[in-house]
């Protein structure tokens, strides 16, 4: 059985909710389906691509095991968290990513993420993003979800996925 680990922030949350330290409430829509009742016919994911990659491709895409070592909010932008990651190289590697809607900072230090490791760094208010974390997003009841994937925390930094 597979069950939502109920760590997002409530769709829509207040300003009010933050202040008051409730960033750590679960959505409805997050947690297991037996605790919340979850009406599977109101999930709504994306189509798959009909374009194919080859092998070579997709081989391209360097997939490593992260450690989250500190998270902050990035000053004058209302999505964007900054993520100071342990990838096992020895060196820290900071990544941008929009889902301060979703999680606060402080709830994410500690997590075991996934992210890609390859990808050219990308100014974002004045910050290189060296790499991008991945998530699962779909639709709700008509709201987006998203859920930052998380990973057992006995996995090292810098294991590579296949």
């Amino acid at each position: 059985m597979v069950a939502f680990v109920p760590t997002m922030k409530s769709i829509g949350g207040s300003d009010a909710s933050k202040k008051a330290g409730n960033g750590a409430a679960a959505s409805e829509a997050c947690v297991s389906k037996e605790a919340a009742g979850i009406d599977l016919s109101k999930v709504k994911v994306e189509s798959l691509f009909e374009d194919f990659v080859d092998f070579d491709t997709f081989s391209k895409s360097d997939f490593r095991v992260v450690k989250v070592k500190e998270c902050t909010a990035v000053p004058k932008s209302k999505k964007l968290l900054q993520f100071t990651l342990d990838d096992g190289t020895g060196t820290d590697r900071t990544i941008l990513s929009g889902i301060h809607e979703y999680y606060e900072p402080e709830e994410l230090v500690g997590k075991t993420c996934v992210a890609i490791t390859n990808l050219p760094p990308r100014a974002m208010m004045g910050i290189d993003s060296c790499g991008m974390l991945i998530s699962a997003v779909c639709e709700y009841d008509g709201k987006e979800m998203l859920n930052l994937l998380m990973l057992d925390d006995q996995i090292p930094a810098g294991a590579k996925l296949y």
